[in-house]
């Protein structure tokens, strides 16, 4: 068992809440542990499907089943029995911690020299393209 992994008593908890897997052509379906172990490394991990670790069996095996339960509404029953447990709160665990750089004109910063270009250009081509009588209007409905 890996770091991260469910131990034997979170597996017994929630085991009977993990649909049945069956084989497809004669070969025996592998166990939910092994494949929820290898859901659970990529959602804590954030890695890509593809990035996951080899013990977990093959990525699109894992990807398959995690996008079949969540159709079915496994994690949401799941998550729903373990607040009636009171194992868990109300909200919700899955938050996306995704940090995503802006530009810097994107946290207020001020524009430079090409920015006061392309608002003078925009500006132009839209007086170029209003009628006059469209722009009287609306610089009377402004006053």
């Amino acid at each position: 068992m890996a770091r991260g992994d469910l131990s034997d008593a979170e597996l017994e908890l929630i085991e009977a809440l993990l649909p049945s897997e069956r084989g497809r052509k004669s070969r025996p379906a592998q166990g939910n542990r092994r494949y929820l172990n290898g859901m659970l490394h990529v959602l804590r991990v954030g890695c890509p499907w593809r990035d996951m670790h080899e013990r977990y069996g093959k990525w699109n095996s894992v990807y398959v089943r995690f996008r079949r339960w969540a159709e079915q509404g496994v994690w949401d029953e799941l998550l729903e029995t373990l607040v009636d447990l009171g194992l868990t709160d109300d909200w919700q665990h899955m938050i996306d911690s995704t940090t995503v750089r802006g530009h810097s004109q994107a946290a207020g910063a001020k524009g430079g020299l090409i920015k006061r270009l392309l608002v003078a250009h925009a500006a132009a081509l839209r007086r170029k393209s209003t009628p006059e009588q469209t722009v009287k209007d609306a610089l009377s409905a402004l006053s």
